[in-house]
């Protein structure tokens, strides 16, 4: 494969996801192979061209909405890379009625268990939601109300709130245990939700048609409004 015309593709179609979130993943996956492409990343490259073909009608809609309330959701794919065995975060942020920031990311550590991928990624998750509260409340000189983030995993939300630090814990890098200050400030409070109704699922492992259009709509990348 030409690495060439394949970077060229790939940095093209990087900048569709400030307007496409659920594409985000499909282009983290595909921009790790930028050094030595092959065929078969090509071939998901027009995999990807032909989807946006047939939704090319389709974008974020922002509808007018006063109240503002921030709210996060965190996924994770544990040990989705079978290259090397790393987990994939992923997080998204709604304010009002649609969502205002994604990330599909590959973390840089192996996590040994799907408690440490979760308690990662909410910790990344935790820290934007802080940049994103601080932006806000200078921009509307308001004071903020907590922050919900939603993720899947109760281990994580046991850990957080008991402060207990066990054998699923003690791998954990100390730099992501200051969400822990998030947490007792009461900027950040976490929430159990059902992983099928988990906004970030689409934006850390592939997923059916089904649930892809789902989590597409749950987004907000809905048909334009045609003008009568």
């Amino acid at each position: 494969m030409d690495a060439t015309v394949y970077r060229k593709m790939i940095g093209l179609l990087m900048y569709l996801i400030n307007t496409r979130p659920n594409i985000c993943f499909a282009m983290n996956t595909l921009s790790q192979y930028m050094i030595e492409p092959r065929r078969v990343h090509w071939i998901a490259a027009k995999h990807v061209l032909r989807y946006l073909k047939g939704i090319i009608e389709y974008g974020l809609r922002y509808d007018v909405d006063r109240e503002i309330s921030l709210q996060g959701y965190t996924d994770e794919n544990w040990a989705g890379s079978v290259t090397d065995r790393k987990s994939t975060s992923g997080f998204c942020f709604s304010l009002g009625s649609i969502v205002t920031l994604w990330l599909s990311r590959k973390q840089s550590s192996v996590s040994l268990s799907t408690t440490k991928a979760e308690y990662i990624a909410t910790c990344s998750t935790s820290g934007e939601a802080v940049c994103l509260r601080n932006f806000l409340t200078r921009l509307f000189d308001l004071e903020m109300d907590v922050t919900y983030n939603w993720c899947d995993n109760q281990n994580c939300i046991n850990m957080l709130e008991n402060h207990v630090f066990h054998d699923r814990s003690k791998h954990i890098e100390i730099k992501y245990h200051n969400i822990h200050d998030m947490v007792e400030k009461g900027a950040v409070k976490l929430q159990n939700v059902a992983t099928d109704k988990k906004n970030a699922d689409v934006l850390t492992k592939p997923l059916s048609r089904v649930k892809l259009e789902y989590f597409r709509d749950k987004l907000g990348v809905v048909p334009r409004k045609r003008e009568r």
